[in-house]
């Protein structure tokens, strides 16, 4: 299939070059020219501006923004409403709040545009791993493109089947899935953040206590000068608490055992905070995951080990860079 994409970082330009090793044809563009120009020496179609990627897209063109979330994102999609024509589709790949989804699919309505909302889970390790996709939107629309969908879900695998499922006939097995409408799958993918933030603060602080039990105001006879490098492999093998973010931690402590390489500042990206205001307007607990984003917010003030292990897993799994000092 055809598809146009608009943003080529760290995830876009992976996508692309996921697609077109299964044979996919892609438009791209992005304001970075470098990134474009890369892009077209792997293969790419390359594009001008937005006008000029829509021109080069057969109908009906499906293109695929991804940005940050906020304006950048709302301008690329405001502006490709202008420029798309009835029956193309417009993809939201980021991380943008589910609420602007369904206002946006709103807005394309009229003009017979559809707009599909994926929530894409992989980071930096997507374009080998596969992305885990959460879709929502013109359900029509999503069936035309499952042959991209399926390209970039990391598929079966060697992952063993849910013995409880049986025969159930769905695409969540390979990695992606339709969740509902418009909105449907940036909230699920605002959730799915909001407990990834739960899961590294509970790693975090238990290896900062297995590092805590080597001070000097533990007994002497309760002392013990434990090596996380080593446990964090350990329980990689075997244990109930193995996941990929464990996974990550044990080679960030691999690589560098004392974190010395970060300073413990932890951004959020959003979806946290969207995840504690949808519990609130819901009035569902949510505990651990709002205390796990006011320590990151408290990371930006006073920087544990803990909170270096917050940092290093971003930068594992996303390549998030912590701010520079200064």
């Amino acid at each position: 299939m055809e598809l146009g994409m608009i943003g080529l970082g760290r995830m876009g330009g992976n996508i692309v070059r996921r697609l077109m090793r299964h044979g996919h044809t892609c438009v791209v563009y992005d304001t970075n020219a470098a990134a474009v120009v890369q892009l077209g020496s792997e293969g790419a179609s390359t594009a001008e501006d937005m006008a000029d990627l829509v021109r080069k897209l057969s109908r009906p063109r499906a293109v695929w923004v991804m940005l940050p979330s906020g304006q950048i994102t709302e301008a690329a999609v405001s502006a490709l409403g202008e420029l798309l024509e009835p029956g193309d589709c417009i993809i939201d790949g980021g991380n943008s709040n589910f609420k602007d989804d369904v206002r946006r699919a709103q807005a394309m309505e009229p003009k017979d545009i559809h707009y599909i909302d994926v929530g894409t889970s992989g980071g930096v390790w997507g374009l080998e791993r596969g992305y885990c996709l959460m879709i929502g939107g013109d359900k029509a629309s999503v069936q035309r493109l499952d042959p991209i969908f399926k390209t970039l879900a990391p598929g079966i695998g060697s992952i063993e089947k849910t013995p409880a499922r049986g025969v159930r006939k769905s695409t969540a097995e390979d990695g992606y899935l339709y969740t509902g409408p418009a909105g449907s799958g940036h909230f699920v993918k605002m959730i799915h953040n909001g407990i990834e933030y739960g899961l590294m603060q509970a790693y975090a602080e238990g290896l900062d206590i297995l590092k805590g039990v080597a001070q000097e105001s533990v007994p002497a006879e309760r002392r013990y000068n434990l090596d996380l490098a080593e446990i964090t492999e350990l329980w990689r093998r075997g244990s109930v608490v193995s996941s990929w973010l464990l996974d990550l931690s044990a080679n960030a402590l691999a690589e560098d055992p004392q974190l010395s390489a970060f300073s413990g500042h932890v951004d959020d990206s959003g979806e946290g905070r969207w995840t504690i205001q949808a519990a609130i307007e819901e009035a569902v607990p949510a505990d651990v995951l709002t205390a796990a984003l006011y320590t990151r917010f408290r990371s930006r003030q006073d920087h544990t080990f803990a909170e270096k292990l917050l940092s290093a897993m971003r930068k594992q799994f996303g390549g998030h860079q912590e701010p520079a000092k200064g």
